[in-house]
């Protein structure tokens, strides 16, 4: 008898809840969101920014490269050993670069505003001196190089200036 008065009791309740609810003839449609923003498509970078295996290796410092990862939209170059330098590509198609300069500001990165073969973007080291990160805008799209030196890196220098270079490779072969 107790599940026959629950089943009773909880359908009178559907019914008494459906009768409050809305008729759909509401005047007020609420908040309406943005249309979404439609974007040109920017240039190509090409696989890996356009840059060889053996150029990252050589304009990063990386030494002997022991793992290679790409896919659509990236490339990771590893140095070999635990700690070991690293190198990163990535492109960005209609992504604002301000959600990546937000970012790394909040890794502990203060992004530089920087220009690249004439075109904007930022470069931001960490206060280690150890990680940069460094974007070029390109319309609504950008790409960015980050470069790790490691722990035990036996290069010197800021790792700025080899995603710069990285970076400038990218901006001369794009199509």
């Amino acid at each position: 008898m107790r599940i026959k008065s629950a089943v009773v009791t909880a359908a009178a309740l559907v019914l008494a809840l459906a009768g409050c609810g809305s008729s759909g003839d509401s005047e007020d449609p609420g908040p309406s969101r943005p249309a979404p923003k439609v974007v040109a498509m920017g240039p190509f970078v090409g696989e890996c920014g356009h840059v060889t295996d053996d150029e990252v290796r050589a304009l990063g410092g990386l030494g002997r490269i022991s793992g290679v990862f790409r896919n659509a939209v990236g490339c990771n170059w590893q140095s070999a050993g635990i700690g070991s330098a690293s190198i990163t590509f990535a492109s960005y198609r209609g992504s604002p670069i301000e959600r990546e300069r937000a970012w790394v500001t909040v890794n502990g990165r203060a992004p530089d505003p920087i220009k690249v073969g004439g075109r904007e973007g930022f470069a931001a080291l960490d206060p280690s001196g150890q990680i940069c990160d460094l974007a070029v805008q390109l319309g609504d799209d950008f790409f960015e190089w980050s470069t790790n030196i490691g722990n035990f890196s036996t290069g010197s220098g800021n790792p700025c200036d080899r995603s710069r270079a990285l970076a400038e490779l990218t901006l001369q072969r794009m199509q």
